[in-house]
């Protein structure tokens, strides 16, 4: 008898198919200004995809084109195979500016969504309340928005996009207002969510170290016009202490590395 030598094979990872597929998406504003050139890029369902890069490299730009908000000059965009013509209920956005109504309470704000789909009070104020106490809003159902800190803004704006069940969440620059110390407890508490919802979320930043904390992957964005320089897969252990995240040799690594790449663009 002879005994095989052959050492195990190793599985090959699966990625989840694109929920979100970009394919040579070119806008160019009045004046010849040139923002995204052939930009083709998948989202992968159930994973967060930063884009980042330098300001005024078109990373907001490309979010409000999946988004539906803005058209786009060239290429398409499709959503679960079909083409984006405009705003739709498989997608929400969180604006960097809250957008909050302010005579509203925050439970109307979070609720509005299904208000405008004609859902019953009794059952959209229900769902609202649940996503509310989720985001650590439980109790203040019945404020206004000039009562809450900037902080307690964006999670109503959290909130309310998730109330609507979309399976794409769009978020733009979400953690900008905020100071330091709010900021890295929203990272931590939006690692917890994307865990729980398994939603696809497409998440705009400038920042390196957040884009490496939260991501899946990251699509490093080159200076107008914008294109995609580089995919980054973000393989860091995300279960335990939250903190050992920035503790990470990878994680050191990975900022390090994208610093570098992006520092080309600044000098």
């Amino acid at each position: 008898m002879t005994s095989s030598t052959n050492a195990p094979v190793t599985p090959a990872r699966v990625e989840p198919p694109p929920i979100v597929e970009v394919r040579a998406v070119s806008k160019v504003y009045p004046g010849d200004v040139t923002a995204l050139s052939a930009i083709s890029l998948d989202f992968p369902d159930g994973q967060l995809t930063s884009l980042l890069g330098p300001s005024g490299c078109g990373k907001t730009t490309l979010l409000k084109i999946i988004a539906g908000l803005i058209p786009v000059t060239s290429g398409e965009v499709r959503i679960n195979g079909r083409k984006v013509t405009g705003p739709g209920p498989e997608r929400s956005f969180v604006f960097q500016d809250f957008a909050l109504m302010p005579w509203a309470t925050v439970l109307r704000n979070a609720a509005f969504g299904l208000e405008l789909r004609g859902i019953a009070r009794s059952e959209r104020e229900a769902v609202a309340e649940g996503y509310l106490a989720q985001v650590g809003l439980k109790g203040f159902e019945q404020k206004y928005p000039h009562e809450l800190s900037g902080g307690m803004r964006q999670r109503v704006g959290l909130a309310r996009a998730l109330v609507v069940n979309s399976a794409v969440i769009l978020m733009d620059e979400p953690f900008s207002a905020v100071d330091e110390q709010t900021r890295r407890k929203f990272q931590e508490d939006l690692l917890e969510l994307t865990a729980r919802e398994r939603k696809t979320f497409i998440f705009v930043t400038h920042s390196i170290e957040e884009a490496v904390y939260i991501s899946d992957r990251i699509a490093l964005i080159s200076p107008r016009p914008g294109r995609v320089s580089q995919i980054i897969d973000v393989a860091i252990p995300r279960r335990g202490d939250a903190d050992a995240i920035r503790r990470h040799p990878t994680y050191l690594d990975s900022v390090e590395s994208i610093w570098r790449g992006l520092r080309q663009y600044l000098e």
